[in-house]
């Protein structure tokens, strides 16, 4: 599992092999079944998770009892609550492997202490901190402005597979529309 780690690291940045070896070091092996809840709403966030193979997701659950999917997560990205792994409060959300997931995982004060000693590995949070804020900003003016069409549109524009990985109803709910409005909505692509 750990080539997938040092691919990442060395494509994101000038670390030398021995600090990839060094920072891998602080990484464990986890498997997490489909479904398998790593964190819930009433936890705090204390560790980074790298997917190996599989997929996480991010979502609460309204006082309707409706799951809001905030984020998705496939191979070869880190994932975590950020918000709390940051703040150190009560997450809200939950996180969960909805496939069969093979995890590198790091516990928050490890990974702050890489950011402290490895200025590269800063950088690497760093885009990790704008990607989050990225893809949360274009989520919010989708809600704002867009057209069921146009919210599909982008989506697949920004990850061509998720629609073919997803299920309708967890699409959807990352989309803000029903399993119904999503199927007539992809049959107009």
């Amino acid at each position: 599992m750990f080539p997938s780690l040092q691919n990442y690291l060395s494509q994101k940045s000038s670390l030398s092999e021995k600090e990839i070896t060094v920072i891998e070091s602080y990484f464990f092996a986890q498997r997490a079944k489909r479904n398998e809840i790593l964190i819930d709403p009433n936890g705090v966030s204390d560790k980074f998770y790298f997917i190996v193979k599989g997929a996480l997701r991010i979502y609460s659950i309204n006082s309707e009892g409706v799951e809001l999917s905030r984020f998705f997560a496939f191979e070869n990205t880190f994932c975590t609550a950020l918000p709390s792994f940051i703040d150190q409060k009560k997450s809200n959300e939950y996180l969960q492997s909805i496939e069969a997931s093979q995890l590198l995982v790091i516990n928050r004060e490890d990974f702050y202490r890489l950011v402290d000693k490895y200025h590269e590995f800063e950088r690497i949070y760093r885009k990790i901190l704008e990607f989050s804020f990225i893809n949360n900003q274009q989520r919010i003016y989708s809600y704002q402005g867009y057209t069921a069409l146009e919210r599909v549109q982008l989506l697949m524009k920004m990850q061509p597979d998720f629609l073919l990985r997803i299920s309708n109803k967890l699409s959807a709910s990352y989309l803000g529309m029903s399993p119904s409005t999503l199927s007539r909505t992809k049959r107009k692509l």
